[in-house]
């Protein structure tokens, strides 16, 4: 969906309008957080140093504004938000046992797998305080179906016994389980003071967008060079983890080519050249090409959804963050 004009947005771009609101969503995060407990406080401060982009609180402060009918708690909303996207965080990198996060180390490295597993539940708990303080049910069942979903999403992830039988459908469903339905959420409680309609067309415009997002990211992983080395750093493949590229690129190599993916998923810690060689045979068999082609689907399904809302900077500006979402390179 490249359109004119929209080469090289950046996220600043997006949220250059809201840059007060998003000040205010980081102060009230640390508010919602804040315990008087020692080791809670040093983990927490640990977290909102890695806070990454604001992207999700992003969303919910622009479908707020977007919708022409602003709520007083979307401040708290867009934290809340922030709070489901970390406690994600901190448990996938206990379920991964992952050291590195933004290039800090994780909560697990930095602390132990015990306490990361503890805090990940602890920002959960926090995050269904607040929403019960608001004292209404929406929100609540927004979001408490949303975690649900991601958290099936994370057992199905866990429970495919053979990556390389993994389907398209699968990994559709996984990825609108493990970062849609948050994206999707994230636009829907942001929508809350409007018409059925205009919520509806923006929990869809989430969804949309949240699977775009998921398919550009495990797009990176083949794309994206490592400093030190200057080649892809395909982390996914390092852990035998399957996604688009290799899903469609899996029917179409030959026997001889099939070996080496087969080689890879033996090999416990794959060297650089054998990575190399599996992103040379995907982006041969036009996995790559692909995935960016669907990416761009789910971005133009997104953008009709738009067509429901009143003109306004805040619907520009949801529409710039597909534009933003193909052109991401990290």
């Amino acid at each position: 969906m490249t359109r004119p004009g929209t080469a090289g947005i950046g996220l600043a771009d997006i949220q250059g309008q809201l840059l007060p609101r998003l000040k205010d969503v980081r102060q009230e995060l640390r508010r919602i957080v804040e315990a008087d407990f020692d080791l809670i406080s040093l983990a927490n401060a640990h977290l909102l140093q890695m806070q990454g982009k604001m992207f999700r609180p992003t969303l919910v402060l622009l479908a707020d504004e977007a919708t022409g009918q602003p709520q007083p708690r979307a401040i708290t909303l867009a934290a809340v938000v922030e709070l489901i996207h970390l406690a994600t965080l901190v448990h996938d990198d206990s379920v991964d046992h992952s050291v590195l996060r933004r290039g800090m180390p994780t909560l697990n490295a930095l602390f132990s797998h015990q306490v990361s597993v503890i805090m990940g539940d602890y920002l959960y708990s926090r995050a269904v305080i607040e929403l019960v303080r608001l004292n209404d049910l929406e929100p609540l069942r927004i979001l408490g179906r949303v975690t649900n979903e991601m958290t099936v999403g994370e057992m199905r992830q866990l429970t495919a016994h053979d990556p390389l039988a993994f389907t398209e459908a699968e990994y559709d469903l996984l990825i609108r389980s493990k970062t849609a339905s948050l994206l999707s959420g994230a636009c829907e409680v942001g929508a809350l003071g409007a018409d059925p309609h205009v919520r509806a067309a923006l929990r869809r415009f989430g969804d949309h967008l949240g699977m775009a997002f998921q398919i550009i990211d495990d797009l990176i992983d083949y794309t994206e060079e490592e400093s030190t080395t200057g080649k892809p750093s395909g982390s996914d493949l390092r852990e035998h983890k399957v996604t688009l590229p290799l899903i469609h690129a899996l029917p179409r190599l030959n026997s001889g080519q099939r070996k080496v993916i087969d080689e890879l998923m033996a090999t416990a810690e794959p060297s650089d050249d054998l990575i190399g060689e599996v992103i040379a045979l995907v982006t041969g068999t036009g996995g790559l090409g692909y995935a960016r082609e669907r990416a761009h689907w789910f971005c133009d399904q997104a953008e009709a959804e738009l067509e429901a809302l009143p003109s306004s900077p805040a619907r520009e500006a949801l529409r710039m963050s597909l534009a933003y979402l193909l052109e991401r390179r990290s």
